[in-house]
Parts: C-alpha cells; structure tokens; sequence
C-alpha cells in the first residue's frame, strides 16, 4: 500500500525499510530542487512535499537543510574514492589507471540523475557541517596528484597540473548544466583524454582505453 501528496513522491508505509525509501526520497527531491530552484530558495518544507513526507518526518532523517546538502555531495566523492581505491590495489600502468579514474569521475558526475557536481561553487561549501565532503574531496583530488606524480611531472608543475586535471574532471557539471542533454560517454572519453595529455603522458590509443575499462570491470 503507498501513501501519496498532491506534490510528492509514493512512499512505502510501515515496513523497515521504508525509512531508507523514505531517506532516498529526500535526497532525491532535494537534489531536484537544491539545482532547479537553487539551494537558497529551496525550503525544507518544499523538499518534504516534493519527496511525499510531513516535514517533521524530514527532521528525523536530516537535522538541517545542510545536513542533506552535505550527504548529497559526499555521494559524488565516495563512489570515486572507491574507484581510486580498487585501482591503486592493481599492476597497471599509471597512464591506464589515470585514465580509468578520470573516466568514472566524469561519468560519475555527469550521468547522475540530478547536477549535484554544480553545487561545489555554492558559498555554503565552507560550512561546518560540510567538513567531511571538503576532506573526502581533498582526498580524491590527493589521489590525482599521486597519480600525476607517478606519471612524471616535475615537482614544481605537480601541483598545478593537479589543479588542471581536477578541475577538468569536475567541469562536466558546468558542460551539463549549459547542455542538459550532453553525451555523458564522449565526454567521459575526450575528458579522460585530456587528463593524460595535461599529464604529458601523450594521446591515449584505443589499446589505453580497453584496458582502464577493463580495470573498471575487473
């Protein structure tokens, strides 16, 4: 049985896992309004409405408005840092290992069902609250940099040249934003071609490709 609104979402009633049901409901109405609306216009009472919840039943999954913008944007980290991580465990090139990150990034980013990745320039990013997504963020971003290291960049250039492959790997929430309906893979593929190129390690070959991919399957 489901229990509906006039503006939200159906809702399981009653069973245990409702309250993870009723948890990615919110995430998922406030994702739509937080990059519809805009972060500060959107209300707490609006997001409930929107996931098919009383407000107050909000609060239970999330104290503040911040609390939800924080879990959103840490759920654009941690599948990447788990990515990093199961790469960093296998004998590869680093070219093909940095390719591969960089693809699942983007891919990440732009293939998500709502523009989260467009949110890291919100001023609200310095928040408390938000301290676990900045640090889960600079630990992705530390991944990069070893990799740009291991590929042989010189020391004085590591750290801009980290800057640049970061920044475009997250750029595609910009592209999608200006183009909501972009080919999400041809981007995945030019911009994890880039990375390699940033990195002075040459223009990939489709050998390249196959293999990261294969490594993300793996």
């Amino acid at each position: 049985m489901t229990k509906t609104t006039g503006v939200g979402r159906p809702r399981a009633s009653g069973a245990a896992a409702s309250k993870r049901e009723a948890r990615l409901a919110v995430l998922d109405a406030a994702g739509e309004l937080f990059t519809g609306a805009g972060y500060a216009a959107t209300t707490t009472r609006a997001i409930a409405e929107r996931a098919g919840l009383r407000q107050a039943s909000l609060y239970y999954h999330f104290p503040s408005k911040e609390d939800i913008l924080a879990a959103l944007l840490e759920d654009t980290v941690r599948p990447s840092l788990d990515v990093a991580g199961g790469l960093s465990a296998k004998l590869a090139p680093v070219g093909t290992r940095l390719w591969a990150l960089a693809y699942a990034d983007i891919h990440l980013l732009g293939s998500a069902r709502h523009n989260l990745g467009a949110l890291y320039l919100l001023p609200e990013i310095s928040s408390p609250r938000l301290a676990r997504f900045r640090a889960e963020r600079a630990e992705l971003k530390r991944v990069y940099g070893s990799l740009v290291a291991a590929a042989g960049v010189p020391g004085d250039l590591r750290g801009i040249r980290t800057d640049l492959v970061f920044g475009l790997v997250e750029s595609i929430a910009i592209v999608r934003r200006d183009q909501p309906d972009l080919d999400v893979e041809a981007h995945a593929v030019e911009g994890a071609d880039g990375v390699l190129r940033l990195t002075g390690l040459g223009e990939p070959d489709t050998a390249l490709r196959e293999a990261a991919r294969d490594l993300l399957e793996g």
